[in-house]
């Protein structure tokens, strides 16, 4: 046999002991499940930014445990098994990639991304935006929003548009912040201007949900040293100014 297909087949075969058996798998339920799953993912999107493939493989493997418990429960009410996840997965996949198991013909990943929007439409989701998660963050649900919002062709043609915007929207933030006005339109400006933000990084081909985690990574490091040095030195934070923490700041900079 496979090995694939062995090691496939042991998992599900433990997961039939472990909600047979053991007291904790036995009450577990879809929603009880479903803040785990979320932390899992977390945890693998952890790895992906550490460029860790041993984590990364590991996370893989709790991901895909819960994939087989999902499965397991669905099965014990007749609602649908693991056959029914992989059988709809492998048709969903063939029907959408008609450039590669049908006689359709693309130049670009863009166009594949915009065929796959289309069949989509097709097959009876009938708004271009219902299959963005209504819990995903704020961040990357809007660059989700944008994703597919061009699969259709709404979108701006080249990224100066877009950085036009930006400038637009960052002028009206400006100018609404520095009048007294309600923390509510300002508010609104912000998101104007987070949004447009984040489309003139597509645009420039930059995953802002990662190139912000990264820049949150990168101030986390320069600050514990900051920390460090400061305590090293006897010192109090809170009474020194910011010129002398910058010192270490700038210190912690020329390290990297």
């Amino acid at each position: 046999m496979d090995k694939r297909l062995e090691l496939f087949e042991r998992l599900l075969n433990i997961m039939d002991e472990l909600r047979d058996k053991c007291p904790w798998d036995k009450k577990q339920t879809f929603e009880s499940l479903r803040h785990l799953t979320i932390e899992e993912t977390y945890e693998l999107a952890d790895a992906i930014i550490e460029k860790n493939p041993d984590e990364i493989k590991n996370e893989l493997g709790d991901l895909l445990l819960h994939i087989i418990f999902y499965a397991k429960i669905g099965s014990e009410t007749g609602a649908f098994d693991i056959v029914d996840v992989l059988q709809n997965i492998c048709d969903k996949l063939i029907s959408r990639h008609p450039h590669i198991f049908g006689d359709t013909k693309v130049t670009s990943d863009e166009e594949v991304k915009s065929n796959w929007e289309k069949i989509k439409m097709k097959q009876g989701c009938n708004r271009v935006l219902s299959g963005v998660p209504k819990s995903l963050p704020a961040m990357v649900k809007a660059y989700r929003i944008q994703e597919k919002a061009r699969g259709v062709g709404f979108d701006w043609e080249k990224p100066f548009q877009v950085w036009d915007k930006v400038q637009e929207e960052l002028n009206e933030l400006r100018n609404i912040a520095e009048i007294d006005n309600s923390d509510k339109d300002i508010e609104a400006e912000f998101g104007d201007l987070l949004f447009a933000l984040i489309n003139y990084a597509r645009f420039i081909n930059v995953n802002p949900e990662n190139a912000l985690e990264k820049t949150n990574r990168k101030f986390i490091k320069r600050f514990e040293y900051l920390e460090k040095q400061v305590k090293d030195k006897g010192k109090d934070m809170k009474k020194m100014s910011l010129k002398e923490m910058d010192v270490f700041w700038n210190e912690a900079k020329n390290n990297e």
